[in-house]
């Protein structure tokens, strides 16, 4: 892989970790930084409906269920980006093989050849 390919798939990874930075970070603000009747927007002081309180929680752990893993996403992306400087960007983790053109521009942070994630996705759904 040459210079420019390198750099190209480094911007997308930056881009990409600056948008889901931003994305993790609204999802925490509108979810862990209000109350119950700030969600609702009731307020009196009367209870909530026990399934209006179920609903919003279900929302709440939803919402914080994507954050985490777009963290997850975040840390493959930084994992590429420390790759790329301390070399071995390309290679697969598993064979040493080179990591094909087209995966890599599909997704920039494959840390696996298509053989080897092939085979790590059949051993999780066995698992």
């Amino acid at each position: 892989m040459d210079k420019q390919e390198k750099l190209r798939l480094k911007n997308i990874l930056l881009k990409m970790r600056e948008d889901i930075t931003a994305k993790v970070h609204n999802i925490e603000k509108e979810n862990l930084g209000r109350l119950q009747k700030d969600a609702t927007g009731d307020l009196s002081g009367y209870g909530m409906h026990i399934a209006d309180v179920a609903s919003d929680n279900f929302e709440r752990e939803l919402s914080l269920g994507l954050a985490a893993n777009e963290r997850e996403l975040l840390y493959k992306i930084d994992n590429a980006l420390k790759r790329l400087k301390d070399r071995g960007f390309g290679e697969c983790e598993v064979c040493g093989k080179v990591i094909g053109h087209k995966r890599l521009s599909a997704v920039p942070y494959a840390m696996m050849c298509i053989k080897c994630q092939e085979q790590a996705d059949k051993g999780l759904k066995q698992g």
